[in-house]
This record gives structure tokens, C-alpha cells and sequence, in this order.
């Protein structure tokens, strides 16, 4: 089937997504421009799962989920794309079958498998946006350089007990996640939320944030979070930033950049398995 008529607006769609058409920020116009779009979503997990739902309800054309892991019982209490039924089945097979259920218009592809250096330039090949929702430091640089030396918008997130971040990547715009973090820090230094724990509503909080944003970056609509970065603190309930500039120093997106393909640095342990 051509492209122009599986980004059609038919009577169906029309009635889906009718309170998306009639915003002004959006239109048919801006609808069409999300059928007709792609996000690699990394990591099925308290993250993924809500930005995932959210993707696809919005009509997101084509969504690929990357995940290596299989649904576990202490994952349902945030990875809401999971259910207790898919216990022992792949992340990313769980995902799929709740997308297409929700919304048939999606195409999902599927990579149920652990990204590293070799394979990630092949999966991030293709889509228009990237969103991180790794559990862990090495990953998400890794993404962030995968996606600057592609020219990949990327809308990063993680969150760890009460708390969560959220920053939008724009190659050659704005800061990068390595200009904040040039190298993962010590083994152990950073607890994962299997060590600390993690309210699952934040993961929910952040997951849509994460969707917010990577819908106005493919409608190029309002002010991304880009050369700052959202913190959210669940405990007092409350929402701060700071501001952050590119690092002339950063080695994949800094002028003398030494990073020119996807690394593992030294210890680096990679997954993709969300929070």
C-alpha cells in the first residue's frame, strides 16, 4: 500500500484522533505528520511502557521496541505495558501485542535483544526520534552518541526512588548527555532502581514526559527541553530545572570530538532493559 494512503486520514482515523485534530498546535496536518513518523523507544520497562501506550494512542506510525529481558512479577508494579499473564515472556512481545491492541494503525517491529556498540547504527537506521528509557548510565551514553553521529533527535529519561529527569537531544543544537556525563561513572557508584527502589507512578511521570516530547519534536510544535534538564521530585511534588550548555570539551559532539563511531568504554556492562 502507498505511504500517502497509510497516512490517510480516513472517517475512522478522523473520529481516533479527533481531539488531536482539532487542537490548533496540530490539525490534520500535524495528525498525518505523526502517522507518518517512526520512534525507536529503548527499553520496555517503567519508562517505555508509558511512553510506548502514549505513542501509539497518539497514532505514531511506526514504533520500535528494544528490550532484551523477559517480564518478571517485580517489574508490573510500574511497567504497566506488562501484565501478570505475560510473565516469562519477552519485553518486547508483551509490548507489541498491547500496542496493536490499543491501536492497529501501528506498526511495530520488535528487537528483543541486548543493543551494544556492533548493532545499534542497524536498529536506530530508519526512525525519525529516539527515547531512552535504559536502567542504566553506560546505555544511555551509549544511545546519546548513537544518536548524535546518526543526526537522531533523542528525549532521554531515568528515574531511581522518588525521583526522575527528562532532556531532549537535538544533534548539533543543543548539549548532549556525554557533555554532562563524559564517562560512566564507578561500578556501583549509581544504584539501579533493583538496588534503591522506585515509586512506579514516577516512572509513569517521566514515561510521559518523555511521549510529550517526542511528539512536539516531530511536529517541531513548542519548547523542547533541550540545554536544560527536568527534574521531578515525587516526595515534595514538584518540578525544577536547570540549565546545562554544550561542552567544548564533549568527545562526540564538542568541536574536537574523538568519539567518530559507537564505543564500549572499558567495564562497561550495556543492556536494554528499561527501568
Amino acid at each position: 500500500m502507498a505511504q500517502s494512503m497509510l497516512n490517510e486520514l480516513t472517517e475512522e482515523r478522523i473520529r481516533r484522533y479527533s481531539r488531536h485534530i482539532i487542537l490548533p498546535e496540530l490539525g490534520g496536518k500535524g495528525q498525518k505528520k505523526l502517522l507518518a513518523s517512526s520512534v525507536l523507544i529503548v527499553g520496555a520497562g517503567g519508562l517505555g511502557s508509558p511512553a510506548a501506550l502514549y505513542l501509539a494512542a497518539a497514532g505514531v506510525g511506526r514504533i520500535g521496541i528494544v528490550d532484551g529481558d523477559r517480564v518478571e512479577l517485580s517489574n508490573l508494579h510500574r511497567q504497566i505495558i506488562h501484565f501478570t499473564k505475560d510473565i516469562g515472556k519477552p519485553k518486547t512481545l508483551s509490548a507489541c501485542e498491547k500496542i496493536t491492541t490499543l491501536n492497529p494503525d501501528v506498526k511495530v517491529e520488535t528487537y528483543d535483544l541486548r543493543i551494544d556498540e556492533k548493532n545499534i547504527m542497524d536498529i536506530i537506521d530508519g526512525y525519525d526520534v529516539i527515547a531512552e528509557g535504559s536502567d542504566n548510565i553506560p546505555t544511555k551514553l551509549l544511545v546519546n552518541d548513537a544518536s548524535i553521529l546518526s543526526g537522531k533527535p533523542l528525549v532521554i529519561a531515568a528515574v531511581v526512588r522518588l525521583f526522575g529527569h527528562v532532556m531532549t537531544v537535538l544533534p548539533g543544537r543543543s548539549a548532549c548527555y556525554r557533555c554532562l556525563i563524559p564517562s560512566p561513572p564507578p561500578e556501583g557508584a549509581v544504584p539501579t532502581c533493583q538496588e534503591a527502589g522506585i515509586l512506579g507512578p514516577v516512572a509513569g511521570i517521566a514515561g510521559l514526559i518523555q511521549a510529550a516530547e517526542v511528539i512536539k519534536v516531530i511536529l517541531s510544535i513548542g519548547d523542547f527541553l533541550i540545554d536544560r534538564i527536568l527534574f521531578i521530585d515525587a516526595f515534595y511534588l514538584s518540578f525544577s530545572e536547570i540549565k546545562i550548555k554544550r561542552n567544548s570539551s564533549c568527545p562526540v559532539c564538542g568541536p574536537h570530538a574523538s568519539i567518530r563511531k559507537p564505543i564500549r568504554t572499558a567495564g562497561e556492562m550495556l543492556c536494554a532493559s528499561g527501568n
